[in-house]
């Protein structure tokens, strides 16, 4: 397993989540993952908008690989932690990083109480 290795699962990963296509997004999870596959696939925005690997870092026997996910109202950035298990890459570990509003959603409700003050008015 190397880190050209690791970055394909995890944009084959990021694009199955895009897609919306679980079954495909939780192949490459560990057996421990599987078993908590709703907390799992709570920390992903589902659906998934846009889905981008950050980046790829080596440490010990594993890498850590940070993607960024966009939903409807909001952008996540979740690491995940992905060792060789049955000779390839596999998720062992997922967690939050950042939770960020959309900005477009923000300046909607902007809008909308704006027009509200301006009908009340």
């Amino acid at each position: 397993m190397d880190a050209d290795a690791v970055r394909d699962h995890a944009r084959a990963f990021s694009d199955a989540l895009v897609a919306g296509d679980i079954e495909r997004a939780t192949a490459d999870f560990s057996k421990e993952l599987k078993q908590r596959l709703g907390e799992v696939l709570a920390l992903f925005p589902l659906p998934a908008t846009e889905a981008t690997v950050e980046s790829v870092d080596h440490g010990g026997s594993s890498y850590t690989v940070v993607i960024r996910l966009a939903g409807e109202s909001e952008d996540v950035e979740v690491q995940t932690r992905w060792k060789e298990r049955d000779g390839r890459p596999t998720i062992v570990e997922a967690s939050h990083l950042s939770r960020t509003a959309r900005a477009a959603e923000a300046e909607a409700e902007a809008e909308m109480d704006a027009q509200a003050d301006a009908d009340a008015g």
